[in-house]
């Protein structure tokens, strides 16, 4: 802090100099507006193949920024009637070059994007603006939609429809008129259409939802989403910041529940907390301990002595102490259901509705359906609660929002409080903060916090406060950190019959309404925070919201309204939100109410910039309590304690500067310490990320190559040379004359990946050097395989390029498959490898050396069970047709059909679900492991003069397995005769490969 300070001091505010150099350049844009005012209707669009062409031609986005500013400018004047203001040009510039826009509430950034999404559409590769919800997406469209069609742009919206990706995804057609108000102008339309649009609206959650499906589809033409070009990412701070501590995750479903939920939860259920006091003196008194700051819990002496008594009398502990090894797989059910029965509380942290526990968004006070808690805490809770315990999840496919947003090729992001963060948004996303000036100035009144000594105190003085500001019409804001004080507030506020709205975990449309309306006279709106709400509350109301009222009283939908049935409600709204306002400024504006300080200062911030929007007036006051939970964490009892030795009355607040100062010096540390929660888990990730990248990539190469054959015949080579390496031994001059290794072991091995021709025999190999039996094994397999495809493609004639669709499918299985269960494996890494502290190492580093041991050898694992697969299967394949009952499978992906992930419930992704009425599908095995088919009860047929034909069914197996032959060997020894025509092989013996 010092340091910046003093560079400061020397070099002058980086901010004013990137001003300055942005308001040089307004001027330049402000001399063209008569010349775009010139233009008539249809240049517009021309003017927009004018700027494609140059940018084609070479000149570069900054070329033409002058002049497509003030053509968006003249086309937003001309159709929606709003003109930037200079400093929503100054805005549009720093969104231009990549860098985060910090405007404050009101001040029009929906509009502001529209400049920068118009200048980097050009290039043809698409341009994302992000919000936040649902709604904030579909309204800023519909909104600014008309300013792109006039300009000549495809636009679009992404939703999430019924969790369907295939539905809820719409093109702005001005001409199209819909049934429901809320998607006037919206044309459905296909995913992969939504983003080959110029420009594409939609949630955080959907773009990166839509990104791991693209990665989990069958073919080419399932994927939806085109090059990360550029975005927007709107209420930056709300999704790089409070969301990136949650990863995207698509999971299926896995085991039921273990039983040891509803164990733990019954033995804490009663557990006692120690008292402050005993902590302090380092003696606890009661059976656990809660660190408030970290949110940990953990058990005293006497609580491990109960747990472990409760455990014996039911059975369940092995040897004398809980923590013994025998126990291990134990705890971690120990410690959910303490942390679910301390540490989560409910209506705060989740809620229970209709039998199910849902999460409780911490930063804006929304449910947040179908999300869960990760790592068996979920499951906890629902013990907890005494609702249906869920099944745990098997992650399928993940990313963190971090990564996610850090693979476009240009990043920008806009929000009313991004300063405070500034550090963070440069660290990890490379992005640099510029707060741009506001329009007008503002003349809103930050008043005092004012401290009391209980909540009691506290909540009486807020609702004495409330009453008075209704008696003078002024409009009040409150703000709430949990839903459980907003319901109590409410009460509070019926019980002095004060009418009022309670705004938590309801639907963004609602929520939106109401918000726009509590701007006016005398209206009392509880908002269980105001993160990511994206909506301005405007002085006496919002004509255009309450002329929808009007003709819904009068019982016309907006829908069916005629357009002078539309103006003239829209007429009367005008003229009396026009006089509300007048009310409401000299009442002293919107006055905003904290009932507490929120952990970042951001969203205090947030809840403060809803007042004093355009030059209005406004107020904004915090009311505290020393018994906030913030007030507590960090000092507030030994305040309390000071306040009754001076006998001060309960009512009484303190407004002081200096326990302000102390609140936000609290505030500071917290958020310091959720920028290390969020930076370890991008570290984390980063291992994670650079695994996923390669896969990813390895999968689009499969689904974009025509011609797969080329990848298999450098597969089976390279897996035929590492079999030859595992099992030759080089013969040295101190080795035996014979037996240095066992050509049988090495020929058995071979046999289990592909059906070796029976011209080829072990008997020589103790003569040959390893590049020559490497070299007979790969020819061996390459003719086995030649015949695979001449019998596949002759078996499945009505399907074009058969084989090379069987080793498509083989090679995504085998990708899928492992990498699914390198994801799980890596969960289970990274949730003990923290115990590596005890042991003085970082678990960091141990844990990207562990990762990259299982990344190994889940490349050779890749690599192994497609060779296996494209032989095995590819016999079963033959065999289907031949004997007429090809029944197709379910894909492998067909187990995510319903998955769950942290966000929403997915639905089937491309050919996932694709079931038997599609003819072209090949009934392919995909659903179980590589393995040899169930023996058949059919005689041997041996044909080799080898160990294999003279063993018996019920001998034990050459392999030297242990088990009988039947049950081993001989399956695939069948399946062999079936295939290879011993004519067709060459006889001719292996010849030495020349250097």
């Amino acid at each position: 802090m010092v340091l910046k300070k003093l560079a400061r001091a020397v070099f002058g505010d980086p901010n004013e100099r990137d001003l300055k150099h942005y308001r040089e350049v307004v001027l330049e844009i402000n001399a063209l507006e008569p010349q775009m005012q010139a233009l008539r209707d249809e240049d517009f669009s021309q003017k927009t193949e004018s700027f494609r062409k140059r940018l084609a031609d070479g000149e570069t986005p900054e070329d033409i920024l002058i002049e497509a500013f003030a053509l968006v400018r003249e086309a937003s004047r001309r159709t929606i009637g709003l003109r930037h203001y200079d400093v929503q040009l100054i805005g549009g510039m720093v969104l231009h070059d990549g860098k985060i826009a910090e405007m404050k509430t009101g001040e029009g950034k929906t509009l502001v994007a529209t400049l920068p999404l118009y200048l980097n559409a050009l290039s043809g590769e698409g341009a994302h603006l992000v919000t936040p919800n649902d709604y904030l997406s579909k309204f800023g469209l519909q909104q600014m939609g008309p300013v792109y069609h006039k300009l000549g742009l495809k636009t679009a919206v992404i939703q999430n429809y019924a969790n369907d990706p295939s539905r809820g995804s719409f093109i702005f057609d001005p001409t199209f008129a819909s049934d429901d108000d809320r998607y006037q102008y919206l044309r459905p339309c296909s995913r992969r259409e939504a983003y080959q649009a110029d420009i594409t609206y939609g949630t955080n959650n959907e773009f990166g939802f839509d990104y791991l499906r693209d990665n989990m589809v069958r073919a080419i033409s399932e994927t939806v989403q085109r090059a990360h070009h550029y975005a927007i990412v709107d209420e930056v701070d709300n999704i790089l910041i409070d969301e990136a501590r949650t990863p995207l995750i698509i999971s299926g479903m896995s085991d039921q529940p273990s039983p040891l939920y509803e164990v733990f939860a019954r033995v804490v259920k009663d557990l006692k907390p120690s008292s402050d006091e005993s902590i302090e003196d380092k003696e606890p008194d009661g059976d656990y301990v809660l660190d408030e700051k970290s949110r940990t819990v953990y058990l005293t002496e006497s609580g491990i002595e109960k747990v472990e008594a409760r455990l014996k009398r039911q059975a369940l502990l092995q040897g004398d102490s809980l923590y013994s090894p025998e126990n291990s797989e134990m705890i971690p059910y120990l410690d959910n259901s303490l942390r679910a029965l301390v540490v989560f509380e409910r209506d705060k942290e989740y809620m229970v509705e209709k039998g199910q526990v849902v999460i409780v968004d911490e930063f804006t006070g929304r449910a947040m359906y179908g999300r869960r808690f990760s790592e068996g805490l979920h499951q906890a809770i629902e013990a907890k609660e005494g609702v249906t315990i869920q099944r745990e999840n098997l992650t399928l496919a993940t990313v963190t929002f971090q990564n996610y947003f850090r693979m476009y090729t240009k990043l920008a992001g806009m929000t009313g409080t991004a300063m405070t963060e500034a550090d963070e948004f440069l660290k990890i996303y490379k992005l640099d903060v510029v707060s741009i000036p506001t329009n007008l100035p503002n003349i809103r009144q930050d008043l005092e916090d004012l401290v009391f000594m209980t909540e009691g105190a506290k909540w009486r003085a807020i609702v004495t406060d409330i009453k008075g500001r209704v008696e003078k019409q002024q409009p009040v804001l409150i703000g709430t950190i949990a839903i459980e004080t907003s319901e109590r507030l409410s009460k509070m506020l019926d019980k002095a019959k004060i009418a009022h709205v309670v705004l938590n975990a309801k639907a963004h449309e609602r929520e939106a309404q109401i918000i726009t309306q509590a701007g006016r006279p005398s209206t009392v709106t509880i908002a269980t925070n105001m993160a990511g709400r994206g909506v301005d509350i405007l002085l006496g109301g919002n004509p255009d919201g309450l002329a929808r009222i009007k003709l819904r009283d009068q019982g016309i939908e907006v829908t069916e309204a005629t357009p002078e049935q539309f103006a003239a409600a829209l007429n009367e709204a005008k003229a009396e939100c026009k006089r509300d306002r007048e009310i409401v400024v000299n009442a002293g504006g919107l006055y905003v109410l904290g009932t507490e300080r929120h952990e970042a200062r951001r969203i205090d911030n947030q809840l403060r910039g809803r007042s004093g929007r355009q030059g209005d007036p406004g107020e904004s006051r915090f009311y505290l309590s020393l018994e906030d939970d913030l007030m507590r964490r960090f000092g507030g009892e030994r305040v309390k304690g000071l306040m009754k030795t001076l006998r001060m009355p309960e009512d009484q607040p303190i407004e002081a500067r200096l326990i302000s100062s102390s609140i936000q010096q609290a505030q500071v540390r917290i958020e310091g310490f959720n920028f290390d929660l969020r930076k370890r888990l991008l570290e984390f990730d980063d291992v994670l990320n650079k695994q996923r990248e390669v896969i990813y990539k390895q999968r689009r190469e499969i689904l974009e190559q025509p011609n797969t054959r080329e990848q298999v015949e450098k597969l089976i080579p390279e897996q035929i040379e590492a079999l030859v390496d595992e099992h030759y031994v080089e013969a040295t001059a101190d080795s035996p004359p014979e037996g240095a290794w066992n050509p049988e072991e090495l020929y058995r091995a071979a046999l289990v990946i592909f059906p070796v021709p029976s011209s080829i025999q072990p008997d020589h190999w103790l003569k040959l050097d390893k590049e020559d039996i490497g070299e007979a094994l790969t020819q061996g397999a390459l003719e086995a395989y030649t015949g695979i495809e001449a019998k596949i493609n002759a078996a499945y004639p009505t399907i074009p390029n058969a084989m090379r669709q069987f080793e498509r499918e083989i090679m995504l299985r085998a990708i899928d498959i492992l990498w699914m269960r390198h994801l799980t494996d890596l969960d289970v890494l990274r949730e003990g490898i923290y115990l590596m502290a005890y042991a003085q190492r970082d678990p960091l580093v141990e844990y990207k050396r562990e990762a990259f041991t299982m990344w190994e050898e889940l490349k050779n694992q890749i690599k192994e069970n497609i060779v296996k697969g494209l032989f095995h299967d590819g016999i079963h394949l033959i065999q289907a047709a031949q004997q007429g009952a090809a029944q197709p499978a379910a894909t492998t992906a067909g187990n995510t059909i319903g998955a769950r992930n942290v966000k929403a419930i997915q639905a089937p992704v491309g050919s996932f679900g694709r079931g038997s009425s599609d003819k072209s599908a090949l009934p392919i095995r995909t659903n179980e492991p590589i393995k040899a088919q169930n023996p058949r009860e059919s005689a041997p047929e041996p044909d080799r003069g080898d160990i294999w034909s003279r063993a018996g069914r019920n001998d034990p197996c050459p392999c030297g397995s242990g088990k009988k032959f039947k049950n081993c060997h001989y399956p695939l020894l069948r399946e062999q005769k079936a295939l290879v025509n011993h004519e067709e092989v060459k006889q001719a013996p292996p010849t030495r490969r020349k250097r």
